[in-house]
């Protein structure tokens, strides 16, 4: 198990690449609005649709995916062309108060902001014990959610 501390948004994005290079089989995220996860950039682009590609399974919460529609135009081509791989729920008034922000990468890497405004957070890896209760904290995030961005939504 290694963990690294990270507190810029250069440190956070080179913890989140890493794991999106390291998933295999999912990727479970959470963000109020993902706008500082660079999700349409070319970089991300290209991980994601490389672990799409082998068959990862991708699933987004946030709060609202305006800022996903208006400001990643690279990602919403993504869920397009793997909309049967990715699935963007939005959570539900009870759920709006979280502010933290989080990936799980195949259940045994995290990388995690502790509030969502801050890039002061750290990266788990190969930690599944670690891991353990962010995936159950994701799972009942989960549950108390309804669909959200789809690519015939959009327009696409």
């Amino acid at each position: 198990m290694e963990t690294h501390k990270f507190d810029t948004r250069a440190s956070f994005q080179a913890a989140l690449d890493d794991c999106f290079a390291r998933a295999r089989l999912t990727l479970r995220c959470f963000d109020p609005d993902f706008a500082t996860w660079e999700l349409g950039s070319t970089r991300n682009d290209t991980l994601l649709r490389a672990f799409l590609r082998q068959g990862g399974r991708f699933q987004l919460v946030a709060h609202g995916t305006a800022r996903l529609e208006r400001d990643a135009p690279r990602f919403l081509r993504l869920l397009q062309d793997y909309a049967h791989a990715i699935e963007c729920r939005v959570t539900n008034r009870s759920l709006r108060h979280l502010t933290d922000s989080f990936c799980i990468a195949d259940e045994r890497d995290l990388v995690r902001r502790y509030h969502s405004d801050f890039f002061r957070g750290e990266a788990e890896i190969d930690a599944p014990s670690s891991t353990q209760s962010a995936l159950e904290r994701y799972t009942a995030i989960w549950a108390e959610t309804n669909p959200g961005l789809h690519a015939n939504v959009t327009g696409l």
